[in-house]
């Protein structure tokens, strides 16, 4: 019997029993007694004594409560406790399955490896690249972390990669590996958001949790920079700092006294102002409200340029991107970068890297394809289902969201995804299982932007705007990472 129906029958069965001591004090009985009067003949005096009252009968009311009270407690005590037995087992369950996958990778890898090494002279089309047994199968390292190999995906041409579709750029061969929320993404990747995820104590200090730079916003921009510094607030950093044009200062404080906002992005010496706080924050997003003008863009790359030699993790977004299209030796091969462009800014970026159209019919391989030439940087396509993938591995993000695409909503996944990336790159190495932290990231931080718009649509519908999804962002955490 599950804890749910133990409880149920321990509060019916107290009830029933409190009714029917209250009955039986006021003798509500009278007809059965009248009638067994009346058939029955009268009691000698050798009979049995009568049985004394039921043991709740000489209780008082408050005491009867009380013992409800009581039992009611034990009864949803012990359904909590096999609840979270049952979870235990579940989670235990999940880990041994997934170990089982894992094993059964490396046998497949295996076998494929020594079919294609044992071919004939003639190439022939294979699904798994061929292995070079002198090389160990080993996880790359991103940033300063090292990563146990528990994934034996590929790090380069030359080591066999994890089950997929066949994918060839030059004389490289990639395996897609991709994850969906509603399938193998929620069972896959949630749980890995998760750990990254600090706990909240009373022992940590202001700051811990993530202190948050963005650089942007000028005359006409002043929403993006806002929308970016406050979800990363929500999201849980503990400072938000907004580095911006002196005009949009004033504007952007009087929006929230919740943000840091630093009037220097225009100054003579902007680089070295904001310079002095980059040992202070834990992530930077550059781009949203930047403008492009060329003196702010000039500004920007320095600050990147500065911010990589620190080993920041640093999000690209809107205008930001313009600056890596124009320039992208600016961010090129950094394994802490990531990218966020939507459709139009992609193209863009497609163009400038392979001087050719870009191909709109396979959205996963074009992705793949750029990242791979902007050295394995994490790329993260917006669209009808986020594509997000270092070169070698894909995720497809496609939890679901709405039809309404107001203006804002690619700063608030930049913002947001700017604590993800602090929050994953400072984990314990095993928290994210060996996959790319800026993987991990991004998965999280598309979820939630996703989740927010379908529950501010689900309120506002076609009124939806950018504020609204803000103001789900809580109850969207709660729902993805902490329920």
């Amino acid at each position: 019997m599950h804890g749910r129906e133990c409880s149920l029958l321990g509060v019916i069965t107290v009830t029933i029993a409190i009714v029917a001591v209250l009955l039986y004090d006021k003798g509500s009985f009278p007809t059965k007694q009248s009638s067994l009067t009346k058939t029955n003949p009268p009691a000698s005096s050798s009979s049995r004594p009568r049985r004394s009252k039921k043991r709740f009968a000489n209780m008082s009311l408050e005491k009867l409560m009380e013992k409800f009270l009581e039992q009611s407690m034990e009864a949803e005590d012990n359904f909590y406790r096999l609840e979270e037995q049952r979870l235990q087992a579940e989670d235990k369950r999940r880990e041994e399955e997934h170990s089982r996958e894992l094993q059964m990778l490396q046998m497949l890898g295996q076998i494929f490896a020594g079919i294609s090494t044992s071919s004939p002279a003639t190439p022939q089309p294979s699904c798994i690249p061929q292995t070079n047994p002198t090389v160990p199968l080993m996880r790359p390292s991103f940033g300063n972390r090292n990563h146990p190999s528990a994934l034996n995906e590929f790090a380069s041409h030359s080591q066999p990669a994890g089950p997929g579709l066949l994918m060839e750029e030059g004389d490289a061969k990639f395996i897609e590996r991709s994850f969906s929320l509603g399938t193998a993404g929620m069972d896959s990747v949630i749980p890995l958001v998760r750990k990254t995820i600090p706990p909240l104590t009373s022992k940590k200090h202001k700051g811990q949790d993530g202190r948050i730079g963005i650089i942007g916003g000028c005359q006409e921009y002043t929403g993006a920079p806002f929308f970016a510094a406050i979800s990363a607030l929500k999201v849980g950093a503990d400072l938000s700092h907004v580095f911006c044009t002196k005009e949009a200062a004033p504007v952007i404080k009087s929006y929230s006294p919740e943000l840091i906002v630093h009037p220097v992005l225009d100054s003579p010496n902007a680089v070295e102002e904001i310079e002095k706080w980059l040992p202070r924050l834990h992530s930077l997003v550059v781009g949203p409200g930047l403008g492009r003008e060329d003196m702010l863009l000039k500004n920007a790359k320095e600050i990147i340029e500065r911010s990589k030699l620190r080993g920041i993790p640093i999000i690209i977004d809107a205008d930001g991107l313009w600056l890596v299209a124009k320039e992208p030796s600016v961010i090129q091969g950094y394994q802490r970068g990531i990218l966020t462009p939507n459709f139009m800014e992609f193209t863009r970026l497609y163009e400038a890297m392979h001087h050719e159209p870009l191909d709109s019919t396979d959205h996963k391989r074009s992705a793949q394809q750029l990242s791979i030439a902007m050295g394995n940087l994490t790329m993260v396509l917006k669209g009808e289902e986020d594509i997000i993938t270092d070169g070698k591995n894909i995720l497809t993000c496609s939890q679901e969201g709405s039809g309404r695409r107001c203006g804002g909503q690619g700063d608030l996944l930049s913002g947001s995804l700017g604590v993800f990336a602090h929050w994953a790159f400072n984990s314990p190495p095993d928290a994210t299982k060996g996959m790319n932290p800026s993987l991990v990231a991004a998965f999280g931080a598309t979820s939630l932007t996703r989740q927010c718009n379908r529950q501010a649509f689900h309120k506002h519908s076609r009124s939806t705007t950018t504020s609204d999804m803000i103001q789900e962002i809580s109850s969207a955490f709660k729902k993805l990472f902490e329920s």
